[in-house]
């Protein structure tokens, strides 16, 4: 049994693997391949996808909401600007196959929406803010 540590997105783990007999471990490719002629080349890993254009990035002083859990935003039900009450859904993030409600921690307005219908997010994300 071998102990390792990764990291992915960030969160560190300790694995354990155990060897069942001989594995081959192909090296890591140190230079990209040249696209295939008349193929749209596939975007850098890392490179970030550009914002929706109802998105925005948190001012300073505001509150964010972060995601309780990893999920996908199903709906955004607010739009920058919009005044919200306390307890009001603000967007449903779908995870381990439930919907779950966000809702407005405090009465405010949407000052940034991050994360739009469709996303991916992790635990942690900033999923919007309140001013």
């Amino acid at each position: 049994m071998k102990k390792y540590n990764i990291s992915v997105n960030g969160v560190k783990y300790e694995v354990e693997v155990e060897e069942e007999g001989a594995v081959d471990i192909p090296a890591p490719a140190t230079a990209a391949a040249p696209p295939v002629a008349g193929s749209a080349a596939p975007p850098p890993v890392g490179e970030a996808k550009p914002a929706a254009p109802d998105t925005a990035a948190p001012s300073a002083g505001s509150t964010v909401i972060e995601a309780p859990m990893p999920g996908t935003v199903l709906d955004v039900r607010v739009e920058i600007g919009q005044t919200v009450k306390m307890g009001e859904v603000l967007l449903i993030l779908e995870a381990m196959k439930m919907e779950n409600e966000i809702v407005a921690p405090q009465n405010g307005a949407v000052d940034a929406i991050v994360a739009g219908k469709g996303d991916s997010v992790n635990a942690g994300d900033i999923l919007l803010s309140l001013k």
